[in-house]
């Protein structure tokens, strides 16, 4: 695949970074946007690994860091589930501006949440893929147990995700617990694609379940056996990506009726 690194302003302002990750010797037949997961970056291993295989079958896609992660600007610490939908439907109105809308959304973790969350202000996008991703963002409340104190006198707590340590406001707090995505999920309005590790240890298979069971048809629900939550393994993410592709195709055709 062929690989070009962009910026463009994200949804509060903040320049983002991006990779447009293209087929090699034709023109893409689609354009996909991918939102990584909770505190990752667009650099994941399994996140190229994907894209990889769906170059390969003429997807483009565009990669990208929310605010204040990998090299995007601004402050994490002042960000929330809200402003990450906002960075998402700013990216995909760049990539509507200097290619085409994105037909379809992936998201990893928390980013296939955001998906979610932003898939019907995307009017062109005709398909939905969440991996490993939680059904509400208030699952990330968790992360404030036993810094209630902290939160307090500072407005600001630093929390521990994946072992790396994070700052984050009271204002992050208030945003996932307000965020309701049960009436989003049940009137989506497009195909959905959900791809869940059953043995996850990072967010349980229960939301898998959760969001398959509030979504309408068509909708469908794939175990990814034996991987892990961030699909480290290169055969797991290859997996992943082939199921994508495959599913994908029906709805990203000029006629998705056909």
């Amino acid at each position: 695949m062929i690989s070009r690194r962009l910026r463009f302003p994200g949804g509060r302002g903040a320049e983002l970074s991006g990779i447009l990750d293209l087929p090699e010797g034709r023109e893409p037949v689609a354009f996909a946007l991918f939102a990584h997961c909770f505190t990752c970056s667009k650099e994941l291993k399994s996140m190229v690994a994907i894209n990889r295989v769906l170059t390969e079958q003429g997807i483009g896609v565009l990669r990208f860091d929310f605010t204040g992660l990998g090299e995007s600007g601004g402050d994490f610490s002042e960000t929330g589930f809200t402003s990450t939908v906002d960075d998402l439907l700013a990216a995909a109105s760049f990539l509507e501006r200097s290619h085409a809308t994105p037909s379809l959304l992936i998201g990893h973790s928390l980013g296939g949440t955001t998906c979610l969350a932003a898939a019907g202000a995307i009017k062109g996008c005709r398909a939905v893929v969440v991996i490993g991703s939680p059904a509400s963002p208030a699952g990330l409340r968790h992360l404030f147990t036993g810094k209630e104190d902290e939160l307090a006198q500072n407005g600001s707590a630093q929390v521990m995700v994946a072992g790396r340590p994070f700052r984050l406001g009271r204002s992050f707090l208030d945003d996932v617990t307000g965020v309701r995505l049960d009436g989003a999920i049940a009137t989506l309005g497009v195909p959905l694609l959900i791809l869940h590790a059953p043995d996850d240890q990072v967010v349980g298979f229960h939301h898998a379940e959760r969001i398959f069971s509030l979504a309408p048809q068509p909708r469908s629900l794939v175990a990814l056996d034996r991987a892990d939550h961030l699909l480290l393994a290169e055969e797991d993410a290859r997996y992943a990506a082939g199921i994508i592709a495959a599913w994908a195709v029906r709805y990203l055709s000029p006629d998705p009726a056909g």
